[in-house]
């Protein structure tokens, strides 16, 4: 969706990227396939006995594929992009247009389209439910359809499917892929269930991208039947059989058994599904495969140790820095010549730059007219001026409790009332800029972003502090808006609770633009450090073990820290004691303060702000005396960037090759062949 920010609040409104169209779109109107919904299901078996299905009374939609080249990096490769449009089988009920029902003739065509015409739709409905169900079938099914077609088409024999053809599955959103294709090799091939029940799990690759309990994605199992009853009685036969294995292997253990179900307790459990039809399971960080191995999934890692595996995500250096930052790309092709365009390893080189006061000074005025041109966006879009010497320290991305953007206000906060007490205070004037959507239907997320907005009316009006701190909440954060934002940056913010962000690539991006990272020891950070060193990164606060050891003890109080610091009683207290009644309305964050200090239904402060806010206060601090340093603080941007080669996109894809899909490596020895987030890569 497309956010505003009306009164603090974030607004949503359709975000019509097609309004215009799209002139690298090829509508392929010869491929179209039929996809089913609705409808009875008859199980039975065959003459040979070979278990059938039989899916009639069916309401179908057409899927039509669109598709668009991508071409790789200075070599001969063009892949392709296909997307679907949910069309419906008719257009039109002239029958109903007879009898006057002007909007029913039309409504069944209306409906159809509603699949493939926003993406995921709010699901604190039973109707947004439903439709999330339906696109993730329809594209599933659509796009199973379009491979097994190519694949016969090329002559090959459907038996070896598994052979020639590699589906992975990025997140739970396309786990419906495994039974999809069993019921296209069981039903329209005529295969045998544990035949294809083989070619089945020697296809599929699951990437996991969240340890987060709320996104492990489950289905009710009255709506999943209802709509998709067919897949539902193939999942059904799925888990039986799944679970008659556990029985022999954990006899008696029917707590474990219930856990790695794939239907139990009358939900559908979509990363189950995934991890039991898969040869592959990976998490996207060091750490992040770890908790599952360790945690999340350990039963199934128990089970299957060897399919779990660690592959990083990767950024596209060629987006996010060779065209979001001119300046510095010229200076490293200055430095290192353009190698480091398809081999990002040879970025390393730079390092032995880190103490020429020479190119510190460059790297100085490209970060300052990068920050230039932000000051002129923000005057443009926010009305407020910022100074493009101070510090520019940022936090984007999706905003979600976990990834903590409440703890960076609240220091906010903190700092804006040692100001106030001491007007004097020598601080480096610090520009705090925010950029995050929040689900239309996560309201605790909505409330953040009116406190940061809140404090950002209040400190930017007020003139007692001198313009040492101000605050920016830019609306619509989006793609071509980080790539003038991520330049700019001096601070990058990367401070979840550690354990919960599975890995991060914004963090990748502001290393490879040369910020300095002030993180928690979480995801992809960890791998950061090793990668530039302690002294060139700003880590705080507890790590992976300690949350899990206080989540589960039941010993955090978030009332023991409030209590024995002052500074963050203060802020708590600013919550609901009146403080921002002069910029929001009277109670607006009562939720937030009893969320962090009483719980709603649940822990308080379930996200240990409260915890590490000594640390983080701490931290800033010292973030605040190296950039007064500046042959220390260029020396440190230096070394960052110099280590951010190993975060390249190229060195993912390369290791999702050699690990799992095993493509001809000689596909890959010609530079360059990603061409996005690979935090984005489809199944």
């Amino acid at each position: 969706f497309k956010q505003g920010i009306e009164f603090g609040y974030q607004v949503e409104y359709p975000d019509n990227w097609l309004a215009y169209g799209s002139p690298w779109e090829v509508l392929r109107e010869e491929l179209t396939y039929r996809v089913k919904f609705g409808g009875t299901v008859e199980l039975y078996h065959d003459a040979s006995g070979k278990l059938r299905f039989n899916w009639k009374s069916t309401d179908d939609v057409l899927a039509v594929a669109y598709d668009i080249p991508i071409p790789g990096y200075k070599n001969h490769t063009v892949n392709n992009l296909r997307l679907w449009q949910a069309r419906a089988t008719e257009d039109f009920d002239f029958h109903s247009f007879n009898e006057g029902d002007y909007l029913g003739a039309v409504e069944r065509k209306s409906e159809a389209e509603t699949i493939s015409k926003v993406l995921y739709p709010n699901d604190n409905t039973v109707a947004g439910r439903a439709l999330r169900l339906k696109q993730q079938y329809f594209f599933v099914s659509a796009g199973l359809q379009s491979i097994v077609r190519r694949y016969k088409n090329a002559g090959y024999d459907i038996r070896q499917f598994d052979k020639y053809t590699v589906i992975h599955i990025n997140d739970t959103h396309p786990a419906l892929a495994v039974p999809e294709l069993m019921r296209i090799l069981t039903v329209d091939e005529g295969l045998g269930w544990g035949e294809a029940w083989q070619i089945c799990t020697r296809t599929f690759a699951y990437t996991n991208h969240t340890i987060m309990e709320e996104a492990l994605e489950r289905w009710p199992v009255k709506l999943f039947a209802k709509i998709l009853p067919h897949i539902h009685a193939i999942v059904n036969e799925i888990n039986e059989r799944f679970c008659d294995s556990l029985w022999s292997k954990f006899p008696g253990e029917w707590q474990k058994v219930g856990q790695m179900a794939i239907i139990a307790h009358d939900e559908v459990k979509m990363a189950n599904l995934a991890i039991v039809g898969s040869f592959s399971v990976n998490g996207v960080s060091t750490l992040h495969t770890d908790i599952l191995k360790q945690h999340t999934f350990s039963n199934f890692y128990q089970l299957y140790p060897d399919k779990f595996r660690a592959i990083t995500n990767g950024i596209t250096h060629r987006r996010f820095l060779i065209k979001a930052n001119p300046g510095l790309t010229e200076l490293l092709n200055e430095k290192l010549g353009k190698g480091w365009y398809a081999d990002t390893a040879q970025l390393s080189g730079f390092a032995k730059y880190a103490d020429c006061v020479e190119t510190q000074a460059a790297l100085r005025a490209i970060r300052l007219a990068n920050k230039e041109r932000m000051a002129r966006y923000i005057l443009h879009n926010n009305g407020v001026t910022v100074d493009p010497h101070s510090i520019f320290d940022v936090q984007i991305k999706r905003l979600h409790e976990y990834k903590r953007q409440l703890l960076n206000v609240l220091h906010i906060m903190h700092l804006y009332n040692r100001l106030r007490e001491h007007p004097g205070m020598p601080i480096h004037p610090r520009t705090f800029i925010f950029g995050a959507k929040a689900a239309p239907s996560y309201h605790m997320a909505k409330r953040i972003i009116r406190l940061i907005n809140a404090v950002a009316d209040k400190v930017n009006n007020d003139k007692s502090i001198n313009d040492k701190l101000k605050v920016v909440f830019l609306e619509n954060y989006r793609v071509s808006v980080a790539e003038k934002i991520i330049p700019a940056a001096d601070v990058s913010e990367q401070i979840s609770t550690a354990g919960k962000e599975a890995s991060g690539t914004g963090n990748m991006k502001f290393m490879m633009n040369g910020a300095l990272t002030v993180g928690t020891l979480d995801g992809a950070n960890v791998e950061m450090l090793q990668a530039v060193g302690e002294e060139n990164i700003f880590i705080f606060g507890l790590k992976a073990e300690e949350v899990h050891r206080l989540q589960h003890s039941g010993s955090y109080r978030p009332w023991d820290d409030y209590e024995n610091n002052q500074d963050l009683s203060q802020v708590i207290d600013q919550l609901h004691n009146g403080f921002f009644d002069d910029v929001a309305e009277r109670g607006a964050f009562e939720p937030i303060y009893r969320s962090l200090m009483q719980g709603m239904g649940a822990q308080p402060d379930p996200y240990f702000v409260l915890r590490d806010f000594a640390a983080y206060a701490k931290i800033q601090e010292e973030v605040d005396r190296e950039y007064k340093n500046p042959r220390l603080w260029w020396r440190k941007a230096i070394l960052n960037i110099a280590a951010s080669g190993v975060f390249s996109s190229d060195r993912t894809i390369r290791e999702y090759n050699e690990q799992i899909w095993q493509l001809p490596q000689h596909w890959f020895d010609r530079g360059g062949t990603a061409t996005s987030d690979t935090s984005h890569v489809g199944w």
